[in-house]
C-alpha cells in the first residue's frame, strides 16, 4: 500500500524515541490501515524500520522536523503539504527538551524549552489545522510539574509569568531558576495554551468534532530524555531505575510509569471515545484531572495564545487565521 492510499494519518512529533516511540507502535498497531508518522530531528535507530519489521506492516514513516527553528517548522510543514499525505485524525505534539544546564536560546531569540516544547508546537499546530480531519484529536504532551504543588516535591518549580518574560527572561529570573525549572515553565505554557485552543475551538462550529487533549505522562526512567543530564544520572535513568518502577508507584507517585505503558496511555486517549469531543481537558494515565490553578485563568490563557499568534505569525493575513483558527 503506498503513502497516499492510506484514508488518514496519525502524525507524532519526537517519535522516534521513549514515549512517542511507544506510542508509534501502539497506534501502528492499532490502526493498520492508518499511516503513522514519526517526525524528530533524527533517526539514527531507523525507528519507523523497526516498528515495520515487529509488527510485520509497512503503516510506519519517518519524516526529519527540527524544532529548534521556526524556519525549518514551516519547511516541514510545507514538504507535508507537498507529499500529498493523508489528512490527519491526530496531531499528538510530544517532543520536548530538558537542559539542566545554563539558559539557552534558539536562533529565534527564545529560550529553548520555551521555543522547542511549546511556540514551535504552536506553528506547527497552525500550520496543519487545515489539513486536520473534522474529528482530529490534537494531543499536547505536558507533564504533572506545570503545577507548582505537583513540582515542588522534586525540588523544581515552574516560574510561568508572563510569555515574554519566558522567552527572554531577564538576569534576575536566569538567575533565579534552572534547566529544570524552565523545563517546568514550559510544561506549564503547554497546558495553559492547550486550554486557550480548546476554548477556541469550543466556540467554533467547525470545530466542533475537533478534540484537545494536555496529557500527563508521568516520571518514566530509561528514556533518552536525561541525555543532556550528567553522565552518572544516564546511568542511574538507563540501567537502574527502570527497575524500581513498581516498587516507586506503590511508595512514591501511582503516576510512575514505563514508556511502554505511557505510549499505551498516550495512544488510548488518540483512539478512544470516552474523551472524544472533549476540549481543553487535562488528562493524567487515562482520566480527566484538574490541571494548575494558573492554566485555568482565562487570561492568562488568552495572553499565551495571542503573543504566540503574534511571535509566530509571518505576515497579517496569517495572524488573522491563526487567531480565528
Amino acid at each position: 500500500m503506498s503513502k497516499t492510499s492510506y484514508p488518514t494519518s496519525f502524525l507524532i512529533t519526537g517519535g522516534t524515541a521513549g514515549l512517542g516511540y511507544q506510542t508509534a507502535i501502539s497506534l501502528a498497531r492499532q490502526c493498520p490501515k492508518s499511516l503513522i508518522i514519526i517526525a524528530s530531528r533524527a533517526d539514527p535507530g531507523k525507528a519507523a524500520t523497526r516498528i515495520n519489521a515487529k509488527l510485520k506492516q509497512q503503516n510506519v514513516m519517518y519524516m526529519p522536523l527540527d524544532l529548534s527553528s521556526l524556519a525549518t517548522v514551516r519547511t516541514f510543514a510545507k514538504s507535508f503539504l507537498e507529499a500529498n499525505l493523508p489528512p490527519i485524525s491526530a496531531l499528538v505534539l510530544n517532543a520536548g527538551i530538558q537542559l539542566p544546564g545554563g539558559i539557552e536560546y534558539t536562533t529565534d531569540g527564545i529560550e529553548k524549552h520555551f521555543a522547542i516544547n511549546h511556540v514551535a508546537h504552536a506553528l506547527l499546530f497552525h500550520l496543519l489545522l487545515p489539513h486536520l480531519t473534522a474529528d482530529a484529536r490534537i494531543l499536547v504532551v505536558a507533564s504533572g510539574v506545570h503545577d507548582p504543588v505537583q513540582a515542588k516535591p522534586f525540588g523544581m518549580m515552574p516560574a510561568y509569568t508572563t510569555p515574554a518574560a519566558v522567552a527572554a527572561p531577564n538576569e534576575q529570573a536566569i538567575k533565579a531558576s534552572n534547566g529544570r525549572d524552565r523545563y517546568c515553565t514550559s510544561k506549564a505554557a503547554n497546558v495553559i495554551w492547550a486550554r486557550a485552543l480548546g476554548q477556541r475551538m469550543s466556540g467554533h462550529p467547525s470545530h466542533a468534532g475537533k478534540t484537545v487533549l494536555a496529557f500527563d505522562p508521568g516520571l518514566m526512567f530509561g528514556t533518552s530524555f536525561t541525555r543532556n543530564a550528567h553522565p552518572f544520572l544516564r546511568f542511574l535513568n538507563a540501567y537502574i531505575a527502570p527497575w524500581t518502577t513498581r516498587l516507586m508507584r506503590f511508595f512514591v507517585n501511582d503516576n510512575i510509569n514505563s514508556p511502554a505503558e505511557s505510549g499505551g496511555n498516550l495512544a488510548w486517549l488518540v483512539v478512544g471515545k470516552e474523551l472524544g469531543g472533549k476540549k481543553g481537558v487535562y488528562c493524567e494515565k487515562r482520566k480527566e484531572r484538574e490541571s494548575s490553578v494558573q492554566s485555568r485563568d482565562e487570561g492568562v490563557q488568552n495572553e499565551l495564545w495571542e503573543w504566540t499568534v503574534e511571535r509566530v505569525a509571518e505576515n497579517e493575513e496569517e495572524k488573522m487565521r491563526f487567531q480565528e483558527l
